[in-house]
């Protein structure tokens, strides 16, 4: 009878089975999955905040001035479609903790959750998720860890599907200074949730898009009973492309955006180039594509691929860094540094995808299969990594805090 595997061969199987699973669902850069070594620059006490972040020589969160520019020239759709939007005079942004100017949005993550989790499983199955103080007590701790080390605003674009729950995430925020974006929005890579299945456009019921006067409902006039507003659109297309459900999540993502001028943030599959399809259904809807991120671009080393999203209007998401198994770290950080050289460094943001609990994936394996994916991890290494491939301050200083505020300044529906 063969014995049973001890605890640490199990784990170290379980390892290595989990990192071969994710390099075949991403097979971009399978074959480089190996995370270049790096050394975390020291951390010195007394360092200014700025410091800590690796831009020292430029003033951050400082107050910009505001364009009263309107947009004329769009990267829509049809004509008929093609609908001006405008530009709101106060350019206030909704967060967890309530409305703050958007010049005050300072260093900013634009990718980022808090909680991930399939929630009929967690109520149903409770036993991962654990204690519920606890785990709101370490959220906290983490994000003021966060905070401390520079950083003002992450965007937390949890929304139907991820696990969204704006309670407990007011609760992190009541005991955090770190402002938190929350989102709206649908995460599918197939279908809608059956709740959606008999009523909207071509459905058995026909009738309106219920999704997204749903949608516009957490963005005007707050999410449950919070009284917290959603910020940002998110939607998601994956390997399966644009099934129709993910083709209506996204067309309700694009009306709502419309209607109230929040921007659009979204998952891709970059590999498969899956930020082309959504660019194309959002311009069929009329949305002016540079109040759209497309996200996971740092995924892809296609520059061609990355530059032609540029050209149509949107901003590229370099927002996954530590996913390691999907691209390494090296790959990454050659990217972003390549798209600065070639002066794109307006069209980018940077950000970790990371999140304090995740139930898709075993807790025990997160730190030893990808052990850079946290929120600390652009401060640590990334930063100094782009620096030595010849990012400049300024360059750092436009993606971390000029370009998210651009974004948000963007206010409005269309006219």
């Amino acid at each position: 009878m063969r014995s049973r595997p001890t605890k640490s061969r199990k784990s170290e199987y379980q390892i290595r089975s989990w990192s071969s699973c994710l390099s075949r669902a991403f097979p971009l850069d399978s074959k480089k999955s190996t995370v270049a070594a790096m050394i975390s620059p020291e951390r010195r006490s007394g360092y200014l905040r700025v410091k800590w972040l690796g831009l020292s020589s430029i003033r951050i969160g400082s107050r910009a001035v505001r364009s009263t520019t309107r947009v004329t020239l769009l990267h829509c759709g049809p004509a008929r479609h093609r609908l001006r939007p405008s530009i709101s005079d106060v350019p206030e942004l909704n967060t967890a903790r309530g409305p703050i100017d958007t010049a005050d949005l300072g260093v900013t993550l634009m990718h980022e959750h808090v909680f991930i989790m399939t929630t009929e499983i967690a109520q149903n199955y409770p036993e991962a998720w654990g204690d519920e103080d606890k785990r709101v007590a370490g959220a906290i701790a983490r994000l003021g860890e966060l905070k401390a080390r520079g950083v003002d605003t992450i965007v937390d674009l949890t929304v139907i599907g991820l696990g969204r729950y704006i309670p407990r995430i007011a609760r992190v925020a009541a005991a955090t200074e770190l402002n938190i974006v929350v989102a709206t929005g649908l995460y599918t890579y197939n279908d809608v949730p059956f709740y959606f299945h008999y009523l909207g456009p071509g459905a058995q019921l026909d009738g309106p898009e219920i999704m997204t006067d749903m949608f516009v409902r957490d963005i005007e006039h707050g999410i449950a009973d919070t009284g917290i507003k959603a910020g940002i659109l998110k939607c998601a297309t994956d390997e399966p492309g644009l099934t129709p459900g993910v083709e209506r999540v996204l067309r309700a993502v694009a009306q709502a955006h419309k209607r109230t001028g929040a921007p659009i943030s979204t998952h891709t599959h970059a590999g498969l180039r899956r930020g082309l399809d959504q660019q194309r259904i959002f311009a069929e809807e009329g949305v002016d594509l540079s109040r759209v991120v497309i996200g996971h671009c740092g995924d892809s080393t296609d520059v061609g691929y990355l530059e032609e999203l540029i050209a149509a209007g949107s901003y590229l998401g370099m927002d996954r860094f530590g996913v390691d198994v999907i691209s390494p770290f090296q790959d990454r950080v050659n990217i972003v540094a390549r798209m600065c050289e070639r002066g794109h460094a307006d069209k980018m943001v940077l950000s970790h995808d990371a999140c304090c609990y995740f139930d898709a994936l075993p807790e025990e394996l997160v730190p030893v299969a990808m052990p850079n994916w946290h929120y600390l991890h652009i401060h640590n290494d990334v930063i100094p990594a782009l620096k030595q491939h010849g990012v400049t301050d300024e360059q750092l200083h436009t993606m971390l805090v000029d370009n998210p505020r651009r974004i948000f300044e963007r206010q409005g529906g269309y006219q």
